[in-house]
Formats: C-alpha cells, sequence, structure tokens
C-alpha cells in the first residue's frame, strides 16, 4: 500500500514539474494576444462563430434526413429559424464583450441581480424553444418514419457546458 502511495505521488511530482517546465518554455507572444479580441485565440479559431456552423451542421442533417422535393417547405422554415437563431447567439455573445462598442465592465452583480439575469435568461430560451418546436414540429410531421428515426438522432436538444454552464439549442 505505501508502495503505491508513493509511486502515486511521485508520479504527480513529475506531471507538475512537466507541465511548469513546459508552460515556462512556451511563453504567450504578445502577438498571439493581440490578435484576438479576447486574448485567448478563441476568434482566430476556424468555425468558432455560431454563423460559421449553421450552414455545415444544416448540409449534415439535411443530408442525415434525404429531405424530398414534397419536405423542401418544411425544411425551409426549420432552416431559416436555426440560421436566424445562429445569428441572434453570435450578437448576443459580440453584445457581452468587454471593450465592443464602449461597453465598460460591470461590478459582480449582487445574489437577486443574478437571479433576475438567469430568469431572464431562462424565459428568453423557453421562448427559443417554442419558436423551435413551431418549425420542427411540421418538418418532422412531414417526415416518413425512416427519416423520423433518424431525426430523432440528429434533431435532438444537445446540452453545451461551457465554463460550467449548459445551455439549449441547435449547432
Amino acid at each position: 500500500m505505501n508502495k503505491l502511495v508513493s509511486t502515486v505521488a511521485l508520479s504527480a511530482c513529475l506531471v507538475a514539474i512537466t507541465a511548469t517546465t513546459a508552460m515556462a518554455q512556451t511563453p504567450a507572444s504578445a502577438d498571439s494576444r493581440a490578435a484576438s479580441p479576447t486574448g485567448r485565440g478563441y476568434a482566430a479559431r476556424p468555425f468558432s462563430r455560431p454563423t460559421e456552423r449553421v450552414e455545415a451542421r444544416l448540409a449534415y442533417v439535411k443530408t442525415a434526413l434525404k429531405i424530398t422535393d414534397g419536405q423542401q417547405a418544411q425544411w425551409d422554415a426549420y432552416a431559416n429559424f436555426v440560421r436566424k437563431n445562429a445569428q441572434d447567439r453570435e450578437q448576443r455573445f459580440k453584445a457581452r464583450q468587454p471593450g465592443e462598442s464602449g461597453r465598460a465592465r460591470h461590478p459582480r452583480p449582487n445574489a437577486i441581480e443574478r437571479l433576475e439575469r438567469t430568469q431572464s435568461v431562462l424565459a428568453e430560451t423557453v421562448t427559443r424553444i417554442s419558436q423551435l418546436l413551431a418549425v420542427e414540429k411540421p418538418l418532422y410531421a412531414a417526415l416518413s418514419p425512416e427519416q423520423q428515426k433518424i431525426a430523432d438522432e440528429v434533431l435532438r436538444v444537445r446540452h453545451r457546458t461551457m465554463g460550467g454552464r449548459g445551455g439549449f439549442g441547435r449547432g
């Protein structure tokens, strides 16, 4: 038992030393930080914005579902909603970034302000889900049983976790 504990402790120390050495040898350059507005290189990554991902996602779903000419009207309504939703998400993201359009950092909200903000976000989410249901229901009804089985997989609501937050929506 003691041998196992000492081996694990030694391994942990070696990992910590290796990580520290690697970080010390590769400092972040000023150029890489200046290249992105957030300083993390997020905006420089391909397909990092919702509007960049939406067309690829729609093409995948349309191909997977094998949308026919008779289903095109329902598909177009769904695809237009998904595109608009991606544009709205991108606008909300830009509005939250500090330094954009003269927006200054606000002090940390108190407990009541956090709850009110959460309530607002959840109300907006419920509205978007209702709108999505309004366009997805007719599309689903127009699909054949085989297509509906595929739709059950490719149209499912995905939970995203980024920094501990979850969300609903389509890519």
